[in-house]
């Protein structure tokens, strides 16, 4: 059975002392759950402290992001081959990256095939703004940003890769409307057909997809409980212990239900 994973994107917040000061609250009031994974995406800067004081029975690291290739003169940037030790997982392709950093399409797969390149499981974000939206083209956007990036890829590796739909037009930075859990059924659905297209059913079904989307403590019952839908990418909400805490045990809840249905 898959785990349903939980991350949180803290974005470029925090110093190192309140990171530290969150880290320490979200240990104190999140328990070890065996079926629900949870990732924590702090700054590059905060990855190799947090790496010392981490539980790791309970948290695993990512990297919001790195450069795709593993050395060079590239004055200020730092490579997957560099965060190797310290992270499970990198964000790739956020939404974010794509807008403020120009990350095309091309820039995305280099990154997502530097990150397993390098042993790490890239997250990859996909999601269509609202323009694009109501002219119709969600899936056209989708399939040119999933199968772009994992171009690089053998089925074993898209097999461990997570995809993370996040609606640009639900996320809080771009206006934050409440994406219905229908629109993000629609849309994972469509990702996971894109998958077993490219390489197989089996793929495509092992592999976790996530949502994204202003996601809360009072939100994300509705989207765990879309068949398909393997757990969320939390931004705001992340930097608040008591709503991220309750977020995971949404999680741990929704799971229990599951099984006892089962």
């Amino acid at each position: 059975m898959k785990r349903t994973l939980v991350a949180a994107n803290w974005k470029m917040h925090l110093n190192a002392s309140q990171a530290s000061i969150l880290l320490h609250r979200l240990h104190e009031r999140i328990k070890i759950h065996r079926d629900v994974e949870v990732v924590l995406a702090p700054s590059s800067l905060l990855l190799q402290p947090l790496s010392r004081q981490i539980d790791r029975r309970k948290f695993r690291l990512a990297a919001q992001n790195a450069y795709h290739k593993d050395e060079g003169a590239y004055t200020g940037e730092i490579s997957f081959t560099m965060i190797k030790d310290l992270v499970h997982y990198a964000i790739i392709g956020h939404s974010e990256r794509r807008l403020y950093f120009s990350e095309n399409l091309d820039v995305v797969r280099d990154k997502v095939a530097a990150a397993v390149r390098n042993e790490i499981t890239p997250i990859l974000c996909v999601g269509e703004t609202n323009h694009e939206r109501l002219e119709g083209e969600t899936k056209q956007v989708l399939h040119d940003q999933v199968v772009t990036a994992l171009s690089d890829l053998t089925a074993e590796e898209v097999r461990d890769t997570v995809i993370a739909y996040e609606p640009i037009w639900a996320i809080s930075t771009f206006g934050g409307q409440v994406a219905n859990p229908s629109d993000a059924k629609e849309a994972i659905d469509y990702i996971r057909s894109q998958v077993a297209d490219l390489y197989s059913r089996k793929v495509a079904t092992d592999m976790r997809i996530l949502y994204g989307g202003s996601v809360d403590d009072h939100s994300v019952g509705g989207y765990l409980s879309i068949s398909g839908c393997d757990g969320v990418l939390v931004g705001g909400a992340s930097l608040n212990y008591e709503k991220f805490a309750g977020i995971v045990d949404v999680a741990y809840r929704s799971n229990r239900s599951d099984k006892d249905e089962e």
